[in-house]
């Protein structure tokens, strides 16, 4: 008896992938602008992502405002100077992934193809990442470099030096079965 509540115990915690939507509301984005003048970091643990396994389509939203950095003035320039956050309140990615997205428990390597929007501007990106299929969660991690030159981030020729023209981005969203 106790193998067979232990089997069904089981079955319930591995919700199968196929035709099913994961969401999260608490992604995090974070980037690490690293020069040798300076090093600027940020992170943002309030993105919102979706994922529908059976169209294999992904999606993120994020406030540029709600990236927070070690010192104020930072995250101020940030804001008004680079993003201008007032204008261009939201980054947004839309997708398709290319790859097994996995039915059972396990690791799967992924491709991700889509249009990441930033500032005002849409540009085509391709972005390896890995998706782990664990007790009813499925665990999204990714790292890409973005160019501020490629969506039209104008840095001031007295900074040039402190903002590195190519900046990492890591990813990570722990999604939950939509309801």
């Amino acid at each position: 008896m106790k193998i067979i509540y232990s089997i069904i115990i089981a079955s319930l915690l591995y919700i199968p992938v196929q035709a099913q939507s994961w969401i999260t509301r608490n992604g995090k984005i974070s980037f690490n602008s690293k020069t040798p003048m300076e090093d600027i970091k940020a992170v943002n643990s309030q993105v919102f992502a979706a994922i529908d396994a059976s169209k294999k389509t992904i999606a993120f939203t994020l406030l540029q405002k709600n990236f927070l950095f070690e010192k104020q003035l930072m995250q101020d320039h940030f804001n008004e100077n680079y993003v201008e956050s007032d204008k261009y309140p939201k980054a947004q990615f839309a997708g398709t992934i290319t790859g097994n997205i996995g039915t059972t428990p396990g690791t799967y390597k992924v491709q991700i193809d889509g249009k990441l929007t930033l500032h005002g501007v849409t540009q085509p990106v391709s972005i390896p990442a890995e998706l782990e299929l664990q007790q009813g969660k499925l665990i999204g991690k990714s790292a890409f470099k973005i160019k501020p030159s490629d969506y039209n981030i104008k840095i001031p020729s007295l900074v040039k030096d402190k903002i590195a023209s190519e900046i990492p981005v890591q990813v990570s969203a722990e999604f939950l079965p939509a309801k």
